[in-house]
């Protein structure tokens, strides 16, 4: 089954499960020689959007989910691909099992940009729920920011 590798608010399980509902956690990974960051923010309401770039001297947290393949139509909807907001990309994930060979959502956009206050506490919750190392969530809700009315 073809697993996905999550960094975003889909780390948070509840929302896998209104957008994948038949897709189950996995478990969690690092993907080494990644880099969270964020961009597309012309293309976004209210701010930047999370996407990973390469980068030899990084790594990003992710949650694993098997997710089969009509739940992956599903999540391609609602991640933009038909409009190019997002497209797939496999990648290797180290979990503590050893590696994963997974697919995950890269923005088609260019990097730059801030994400809203709103979006990184979404985010920062996320990774706690599904288990983040401590300092790695208190990274997250550290992140540079558009504060409300920016």
């Amino acid at each position: 089954m073809p697993v996905y590798a999550a960094y975003g608010s889909n780390m948070d399980p509840k929302q896998m499960a209104e957008w994948a509902p038949h897709s189950p956690m996995r478990g969690t990974g690092w993907l080494s020689g990644w880099r969270l960051t964020f961009g597309g923010e012309d293309v976004s309401w209210e701010g930047a959007l999370a996407t990973i770039v390469e980068d030899a001297d990084e790594q990003v947290f992710v949650v694993l989910y098997d997710v089969p393949e009509w739940d992956e139509a599903s999540l391609d909807r609602w991640m933009g691909t038909d409009l190019g907001l997002y497209r797939k990309l496999r990648l290797r994930v180290a979990t503590l099992e050893g590696d994963v060979l997974a697919w995950s959502y890269v923005l088609d956009s260019y990097e730059g940009g801030l994400p809203s206050a709103r979006y990184i506490g979404i985010l920062a919750d996320a990774a706690e729920k599904a288990g983040a190392p401590d300092d790695y969530v208190a990274w997250l809700r550290t992140r540079p920011c558009k504060k409300l009315g920016d």
